[in-house]
């Protein structure tokens, strides 16, 4: 397990929040980063914009096509860490195509990662079996673990495969749709994810997609280590004229 799950596994309940670099302004990535921290949470995700986000759903995918017009390039997102990075004190994660990476140079990303202390990253278009065959000594070389997806409809073998593959979290799906909040979980979704607590795995889990407020962040709890929000916690920044205050008060109103 690396530094990252090592982090999670700690804590209870962990809150980890989404949200698109370079949104909803060029230079909006630093006072979100250290706002979300500042207001308590447990983890970020930084998502890296791409132009074809098939698993998204509209909040973040236009949250991404506004990130690219206001000119977001991955070097100048990488800048943005770096000069935050004497005041972080939770982990970053990121997460983004794996086109995005490879365009940019897989070794180079990499090292880019590494030279932030970043351990974790998300890459759902990088297949587990391509990672196992072509990539997985490099990135152990530069120690960054890829986190994989697992989903309703993952069959027992794969989440072994990827379970033996995954030293950060396994990222749980809770549907078969694209990222976006949901009032509440369903009779069947429950019942998946009972069935995916039972398995005990040796890392730790974050449900997301469908989380929004404070009772699907608590209920996720009840069967994973945290969750994670992203399109709830977008929404409220296309709005925000003043990004610190209302991220008090949202996450505020997930913690009390």
């Amino acid at each position: 397990m690396n530094k990252t799950g090592e982090y999670i596994k700690s804590r209870k309940n962990v809150l980890s929040v989404y949200f698109t670099a370079g949104y909803p302004h060029k230079e909006s990535t630093q006072e979100i980063i250290l706002a979300l921290q500042e207001a308590g949470v447990d983890l970020i995700e930084v998502g890296i914009p791409f132009s074809d986000p098939l698993a998204d759903g509209p909040i973040i995918q236009k949250s991404g096509e506004v990130a690219l017009q206001n000119g977001f390039t991955l070097k100048g997102m990488f800048e943005d860490l770096r000069a935050i990075q004497p005041h972080l004190k939770i982990p970053l994660v990121l997460m983004g195509y794996f086109n995005t990476a490879y365009a940019f140079g897989i070794e180079s990303f990499l090292s880019h990662c590494q030279a932030l202390n970043i351990d974790t990253v998300i890459l759902p278009d990088l297949p587990v079996e391509i990672y196992a065959e072509k990539y997985r000594d490099l990135f152990d070389e530069y120690d960054v673990s890829p986190v994989f997806l697992i989903s309703p409809q993952t069959n027992d073998d794969r989440i072994s495969t990827i379970t033996e593959l995954s030293k950060a979290f396994i990222y749980v799906v809770s549907n078969n749709s694209i990222t976006g909040s949901k009032s509440e979980f369903s009779t069947e979704q429950l019942a998946y994810f009972e069935r995916i607590k039972n398995m005990r795995f040796s890392v730790p889990s974050l449900l997301g997609f469908g989380i929004s407020d404070k009772a699907s962040f608590n209920q996720a709890g009840d069967y994973f280590n945290g969750a994670i929000i992203g399109s709830a916690f977008i929404s409220l920044l296309s709005g925000a004229d003043n990004l610190e205050k209302c991220i008090n008060a949202f996450i505020s109103s997930l913690r009390k």
